[in-house]
């Protein structure tokens, strides 16, 4: 089995239904894991169809591993996930077949899905791979190699990542020592990826494609060295749908765990839409002025937009939107965000109950 070209598509079942407090879930999401975003506009691909596709990218971490309830997700939740993803219309497709058909310009399947892993604890060998194996899904694990190296007791070793790569588990890279990258200087930047990358070749015999950030931390001039160092795409830790009109070195994906692991938040999450956001700013995800004057214009492939809200993480009530024209929208703060990781999250609803879904994580340094 292959992950790079396997596709699994399931049966129709009932599509979600319209209750207004779905609306708010948004804001759990983004709590789940305190990101960050600020600057110009980061580069956003053209978008040929008529109607815009995408898909929804899950993160998960650990499995299984009581008292880490902020990285774990619960057996009974993961089996609840796959049932739906069994059972309800949705196609599984392998992370490097959504991002060739985003780079081609190609429509993906409505309801299109993929799953990733994050830092190779053991349990998503011992727990999740064989239920995915069984559910017939493909998945793309991403692996920071000191730790590894390390020999822990709670990671993967190297002959269970080669085992994975062999039955066809996408392996991408995940930094060498899960630094966080803002904050380091260029240079131990891309000596964290020519190390990993170093590793990889050694012990796998090839190097990954797809990277993704440590922490969903991001700044230009790290997505600068991603992309010189040959990956083709790169993912953070933000909510919303990941489609070809977004950074393709900053794609989204839905984080969860314990507490968002909830099988009507993953419904939710698996059936939103794209929201079509275009001309984003700022595009520096270090913060350089907050709270920042971020704003977007949704794409005239979206219909009317009469009813978006945006959260940001640190607050509990809708952020004050400020629509200028017909489709562009500016987003202002109450308050600051605190030093770390901020968020926003951007939704507004759609046909038959479901939800277009945008977000954007920020970095923001302490005073």
């Amino acid at each position: 089995m292959n992950s790079d070209t396997m596709v699994k598509r399931t049966r129709n079942q009932e599509k979600i239904g319209g209750q207004p407090w779905l609306q708010a879930m948004a804001f759990g999401f983004f709590a789940t894991a305190a990101m960050a975003f600020g600057g110009p506009a980061l580069a956003q691909g053209p978008v040929a169809q008529t109607q815009l596709s995408g898909a929804v990218i899950f993160m998960f971490h650990r499995f299984g591993e009581d008292g880490v309830p902020s990285t774990n997700i619960r057996l009974e939740q993961f089996q609840a996930h796959l049932a739906e993803l069994n059972s309800g219309g949705y196609t599984v497709m392998g992370l490097p077949e959504i991002v060739q058909a985003m780079g081609d310009d190609q429509p993906l399947p409505d309801r299109t899905v993929g799953l990733t892993i994050d830092d190779a604890f053991l349990s998503a060998y011992t727990e999740a791979w064989p239920a995915l194996r069984e559910a017939g899904f493909p998945v793309t694990v991403f692996v920071s190699t000191d730790v590894v190296d390390a020999g822990g007791a709670q990671y993967m070793n190297w002959d269970q990542i080669r085992d994975l790569a062999a039955q066809g588990v996408t392996i991408g890279a995940h930094s060498a020592s899960h630094l966080h990258m803002i904050g380091p200087s260029m240079d131990q930047i891309t000596g964290e990826i020519e190390r990993s990358n170093s590793r990889f070749q050694a012990e796998l015999g090839f190097t990954p494609t797809l990277f993704a950030y440590p922490y969903g931390e991001m700044s230009l001039a790290v997505r600068d060295v991603v992309i010189g160092a040959g990956f083709v795409a790169a993912f953070g830790q933000h909510s919303g749908v990941a489609e070809a009109g977004l950074d393709r070195f900053y794609l989204p994906r839905f984080s969860l765990n314990e507490q968002y692991g909830a099988l009507s938040r993953f419904t939710l999450a698996a059936n939103a839409l794209p929201l079509g956001a275009r001309e984003i700013v700022p595009a520096e995800p270090a913060l350089t002025s907050n709270p920042p004057a971020f704003g977007f214009t949704v794409s005239e492939v979206i219909g009317p937009i009469d009813q978006i809200n945006c959260f940001a993480s640190h607050e509990s009530t809708p952020a004050r939107l400020e629509r200028l024209g017909a489709r562009r929208f500016e987003v202002r703060l109450q308050t600051p965000f605190p030093a770390g990781r901020g968020r926003f999250n951007c939704t507004a609803p759609a046909d038959d109950g479901r939800w277009r879904w945008f977000g954007m994580q920020f970095y923001i340094p302490a005073p």
